[in-house]
């Protein structure tokens, strides 16, 4: 006798659709939930690795608590430690980057070389028995992505090539190996949970709403896509002339640059890397930008412009205008997800209905409610669930 199997459908999420409750935007215990559950995991961009082409060169980053260094060994190979001397646990460096011979404790002198390996004990008389080769530097895992040195404090995330892989073919062409810093890292702190910064990133229906010079620029072409693990944006420059003198010269003087494709001279191109890494492209320059959460209303805003050696007048005005043009932006998304963290705090606000459009939202929504189910409660459960959380 044949038999028919019937095709199961997947049960609706009622969720799906519906934005995230308030309560995840200050909660200091989901906060150190979503450490455990996937902040520790995500890899985080250091630097690109030509500003530490020189053996000894380093740059740092912190990261929840954690402040690590990425250095150039004089075997040419690049390595990322814990900024912790392995005596007293003191801090070894201090800034954003710099050169060493060795890198030497500022509290007794240990000292350690640029690969790691500890080289230097004053008074080693008084440690009998210490195995130097014991204590190196504690390493933390390190990738490279077409030029850029990314860290994870944990695993459990996938590579960023893996997460980048279906852009891979659109982000060729921008030659991000040959990048060069244009400027130096800039830190903002804000008084903002990181996931209020990070849905308004990927905010498509705000843009015509909160920024006029970029609705001047892209008219209503801005479009923008989820997919596993990036959110991707794009707007297209139109051909009618802004009246804003700022965005009119930088249609005007944008030259062509050669090893783009036509679809992308342009083209701004911007790519979040799930949960708090993105790269804004442009034809002209590519800055990366993070949002370092420091607590569960305290975020860092980090970030820096990169962009291949190009003396034309054009493109050097070009990139001047780029600035002015993205200052006044960001000015207008501080005083917008200013207003949202606001609201998010105050007891009247419930979870809202995300538009079909919206499609960034909505996979955030998703991953946070995967990772960490009791997102999807209208309240925070009783204190100490992170604990027992952290155990599934």
């Amino acid at each position: 006798m044949a038999t028919h199997l019937r095709s199961v459908q997947p049960t609706p999420d009622p969720l799906d659709g519906m934005s995230l409750p308030g309560w995840l935007y200050f909660d200091p215990e989901f906060f150190e939930g979503e450490k455990q559950a996937f902040l520790r995991a995500a890899p985080q961009v250091v630097c690109h690795e030509s500003e530490i082409a020189e053996a000894g060169e380093w740059r740092s980053l912190d990261y929840l608590g954690e402040s690590i260094i990425v250095i150039r060994g004089d075997d040419g190979a690049v390595r990322a430690f814990a900024n912790v001397c392995r005596h007293r646990g003191s801090r070894l460096v201090d800034g954003n980057g710099g050169c060493a011979r060795v890198l030497t404790c500022p509290y007794h002198a240990w000292s350690y070389a640029r690969d790691g390996r500890l080289v230097g004990v004053p008074h080693r008389d008084q440690y009998p028995g210490l195995r130097t080769e014991d204590h190196g530097l504690f390493p933390v895992a390190l990738q490279q992505w077409r030029g850029f040195l990314f860290v994870t404090l944990e695993a459990g995330a996938p590579p960023v090539a893996e997460m980048m892989a279906p852009y891979e073919d659109e982000v060729a062409p921008y030659r991000f190996e040959d990048l060069r810093a244009i400027g130096r890292v800039t830190l903002r702190p804000r008084p903002l949970n990181w996931k209020t910064i990070a849905d308004n990133y990927s905010d498509g229906l705000h843009i015509p709403v909160g920024h006029p010079g970029l609705t001047r620029l892209f008219g209503r072409n801005y479009r923008i896509e989820a997919n596993a693990h990036v959110d991707r944006m794009e707007g297209e420059l139109v051909e009618k002339e802004s009246a804003n003198p700022s965005e009119r010269a930088y249609q005007r003087l944008l030259p062509r640059v050669d090893h783009l494709p036509d679809s992308h001279q342009r083209k701004w191109l911007y790519y979040k890397l799930f949960p708090n890494v993105a790269f804004d492209i442009y034809p002209d320059q590519v800055d990366f930008m993070q949002f370092l959460p420091v607590s569960a209303t305290e975020t860092v805003i980090r970030e820096i412009s990169y962009a291949l050696p190009d003396d034309r007048r054009e493109m050097r005005a070009a990139r001047h205008l780029n600035w002015r043009i993205n200052r006044r932006v960001n000015a207008e998304d501080t005083e917008l997800i200013t207003r949202v963290q606001l609201g998010m705090q105050s007891p009247s606000y419930r979870p809202g209905p995300l538009g079909t459009s919206e499609v960034c939202l909505r996979s955030f929504a998703r991953k946070l409610r995967k990772l960490i189910p009791e997102t999807r409660l209208d309240s925070p459960p009783p204190p100490g669930w992170s604990r027992s959380a952290s155990a599934r």
